[in-house]
């Protein structure tokens, strides 16, 4: 759950500062007015945002279907729902929410100030009630600009630790969004019959490789591969290891999904 708020009102509500953490400036104030207003914090249930997070509901929903299908062109329908589920899920919603810091500009009642900190539905309905609101103020175009540059972050998280789907095709979309680079794929290793080899291959973006992985063809190697270099960027940007390669030795090669295949 995120902090306390302050018990906000229309004329104690900072929405300049709003405006610019949420990275659009509206024309009509009053919507964004009504996003952070809270059914606790109203005068009557239509004051509040919850007929805005009916609607933000699903244009959050369309937007993120829509950069799943442009992103994974090569993903099914079963794959895309599952990753879509947790985009859109309370959890994630509500964790956008505290990054931006929408609950300093939250209008709520006392009850919900002295009682308790803000529940997850609440900071999950304010962030859908905030997309709402810049949809009928703006349109579209900011909506998908807001959704994207807040969502886009957590689909590829979701994505690249997302059982079956296709980490190379991930891994490109990060690379070419990140460094305006394509990956790159080399065998390091390949081991058994010409009938029945082994692969161990290795991701490249620019000059930084990564961990190899081992697979019983080369398309499977490189998936695997794949997987092992979202993984260490994931651990990168979360502050953990600087991402760089780390080569397995004969002794540890057959951890995890490293292994090589039987």
């Amino acid at each position: 759950m995120a902090k306390r708020p302050k018990r906000g009102s229309e004329e104690t509500v900072d929405l300049a500062e709003c405006q610019r953490r949420i990275g659009h400036v509206f024309n009509d104030p009053g919507l964004l007015r009504a996003a952070l207003t809270h059914a606790s914090g109203a005068q009557h249930r239509l004051a509040s945002n919850e007929r805005l997070e009916f609607l933000g509901d699903s244009i959050l929903g369309f937007i993120v279907c829509e950069h799943l299908y442009r992103l994974f062109p090569e993903s099914l329908e079963g794959d895309l729902t599952r990753i879509k589920s947790v985009v859109v899920s309370r959890e994630t919603c509500g964790r956008v929410t505290t990054l931006l810091g929408l609950t300093d500009f939250l209008i709520v009642g006392k009850g919900l100030v002295v009682d308790h900190a803000v529940p997850l539905s609440v900071l999950s309905d304010l962030f859908e009630s905030v997309v709402a609101a810049v949809y009928l103020d703006g349109g579209l175009d900011p909506v998908r600009a807001l959704v994207g540059r807040l969502m886009e972050p957590e689909i590829l998280k979701v994505a690249s630790g997302a059982e079956g789907l296709n980490h190379k095709s991930v891994l490109q979309q990060l690379a070419q969004r990140d460094y305006g680079i394509t990956p790159t794929y080399e065998v390091v290793e390949e081991t058994g019959p010409d009938h029945s080899k082994s692969f161990h291959v290795s991701a490249q973006i620019g000059p930084q490789r990564y961990a190899p992985a081992w697979g019983r063809n080369k398309k499977e190697a490189e998936q695997r591969a794949a997987s092992n270099a979202l993984e260490q960027l994931r651990t990168a940007a979360s502050g953990g290891d600087d991402g760089g390669s780390r080569e397995m030795t004969p002794g540890n090669r057959d951890a995890g999904n490293r292994a090589r295949a039987d």
